[in-house]
């Protein structure tokens, strides 16, 4: 099964230019889906796992089914403001200005590793900020998985220059 098959590119969207791939055609698809998963959990299979950590909003289905596989817990990684206890914040930045993401400050315990999961890597700011945040609260990152990379936006190799390893499921050129 081609996983790429099943995710729809909607041209300009959210703006003109924009390539847009949307993962929900591929999440409707039972057997797309459960092969996605399957796709995301090999590779760690032998590896120890505490925590999925998943990105809002796209990454919390995916890490949700990765942390199930696995049968570990998982972390919501939100928006700030959005989750309802005490947090911890990495801010990065947008192409006009900044953003902030959290964690529950007791999400993670010191030492536990944790898998990051989300749908796309892009420039990849947000899972740089999302690595950062979950070893500032004292986890270990021994990897980061998504279905979709952009490769000519760097974001994959911005995580590998931070010693992180990476698993993108397919590729799309242009965005």
């Amino acid at each position: 099964m081609n996983i790429k098959d099943y995710i729809r590119t909607i041209p300009d969207y959210p703006k003109p230019g924009i390539m847009f791939r949307d993962v929900t055609t591929l999440l409707g698809h039972a057997r797309a889906f459960r092969t996605t998963v399957d796709m995301l959990v090999q590779p760690y299979a032998g590896t120890r796992i505490d925590k999925v950590a998943g990105i809002e909003a796209r990454g919390f289905i995916l890490a949700g089914a990765v942390a199930h596989q696995l049968s570990v817990g998982f972390v919501p990684v939100r928006k700030k403001g959005k989750l309802p206890w005490k947090t911890v914040g990495q801010a990065y930045d947008l192409e006009y200005g900044t953003d902030t993401i959290e964690v529950h400050e007791d999400a993670v315990a010191r030492g536990e590793n944790v898998l990051i999961v989300d749908d796309l890597i892009a420039t990849g700011g947000t899972a740089e900020a999302a690595v950062k945040l979950v070893e500032r609260v004292g986890g270990t990152v021994v990897g980061c998985s998504f279905i979709i990379d952009l490769p000519e936006l760097g974001g994959a190799k911005k995580l590998e220059r931070m010693g992180k390893k990476v698993l993108s499921l397919v590729h799309f050129e242009g965005h």
